[in-house]
């Protein structure tokens, strides 16, 4: 009687060995798919970093150029606010002359009287006008980081997310590198995200600070607007009145 049972496959063991060797290339092949997965999701987590970091250098770019048109302004009140004070004093000694051709004893009280003191004319022109020292701060801050903002506008150069750039993956320590992943196309990644968002908070620090320059300066304008009504009223009024008094002579 033979050995071999009746139901014996002489194939069965190399359709197992084939199971099997099928079965460990799925699972190389899902690796290699999770390793490219995780590798492109990373690419795009830095892309849309620098494309954050770019728009914060374009945010940072306008807020200074608010800040400059903001102090240009405030020159041109300040400007203004000499020529009404000019104004002014010239009002006043039109009115001591008018007093002097009115009557005999205006005169006399005029030539008695002290003259008010003159203010000496400026030299080249009005004294220039400072602004607030958080806003001057502030912007130097920004200007200092402008070839930053050349280097990363779209506009103006494709940012630098290159798959095969890794020059930075070695300049890190040792105990940094440990924090990194293992494969050095991925380690790159995350470093540049991580260097990416560290430059975003240093330009929002930077924001902010111009913010608050830029509502310390608005509010000392607004404090020199009502100053420049009051006077503009006033000169308003005596205007008036001399001209009446001119009227009656």
């Amino acid at each position: 009687m033979s050995a071999v049972p009746r139901s014996y496959n002489p194939f069965a063991e190399d359709d197992e060995e084939d199971a099997a060797g099928a079965g460990g290339a799925g699972e190389v092949d899902r690796q290699r798919f999770l390793q490219q997965e995780v590798l492109r999701r990373s690419a795009a987590s830095a892309d849309s970093t620098a494309r954050s970091l770019s728009l914060l250098y374009e945010s940072e770019r306008i807020g200074v150029a608010a800040s400059e048109e903001l102090v240009r302004q405030g020159e041109a009140l300040k400007r203004t606010e000499q020529m009404v004070d000019k104004m002014d004093q010239d009002l006043k000694t039109s009115q001591k002359h008018i007093n002097s051709i009115k009557s005999v004893w205006g005169g006399l009280v005029n030539y008695f009287k002290a003259k008010p003191p003159e203010s000496k004319p400026e030299q080249n022109g009005a004294p220039e006008y400072c602004a607030n020292s958080r806003l001057k701060e502030a912007m130097m801050s920004s200007k200092e980081q402008e070839s930053k903002y050349q280097e990363s506008h779209p506009n103006l150069r494709k940012l630098d997310n290159s798959d095969n750039d890794f020059s930075k993956a070695d300049s890190v320590s040792s105990l940094e590198r440990d924090s990194y992943p293992k494969n050095q196309q991925l380690r790159a990644y995350h470093q540049k995200i991580d260097t990416n968002l560290d430059e975003m908070s240093s330009g929002l620090s930077r924001l902010k600070n111009l913010a608050l320059g830029l509502q310390t300066e608005i509010e000392e304008q607004d404090d020199m607007l009502d100053r420049l009504t009051r006077k503009v009223e006033t000169l308003d009024i005596n205007i008036k009145n001399t001209d009446k008094r001119v009227r009656q002579l």
